[in-house]
């Protein structure tokens, strides 16, 4: 069990924003690396539901840095609400989890 590691996941509608989020929370130490996913998202926004591309940025981190990982995230993003979901990570490799620790801290 871990209790100490989350994933924190956003979404943009661009690859080269994807990839900016990405690069700038990994080059803050804000997570120890991210994944970069193309989806469609189909959302309701200022009552109109919409279908639309977007790329979402999976970032694995340590449970301690999540309040400056969405702070990073709200100041830099693009988006007006932008999606930010931390959901704790109950298990995985302690060897992996360790140098998601040693990259975050």
């Amino acid at each position: 069990m871990s209790a100490g590691h989350v994933v924190v996941t956003t979404t943009t509608d661009t690859e080269p924003a994807a990839r900016e989020l990405a690069a700038g929370v990994v080059a803050a130490r804000l997570g120890a690396c991210a994944q970069i996913v193309p989806i469609t998202s189909v959302y309701r926004w200022e009552g109109e539901v919409r279908t639309d591309p977007e790329w979402r940025v999976e970032i694995k981190t340590a449970a301690g840095g999540v309040d400056a990982l969405v702070e990073h995230l709200q100041a830099v993003h693009a988006y007006d609400v932008p999606e930010i979901v931390v959901v704790p990570v109950v298990g995985g490799s302690a060897e992996y989890l360790a140098w998601v620790a040693d990259e975050t801290t």
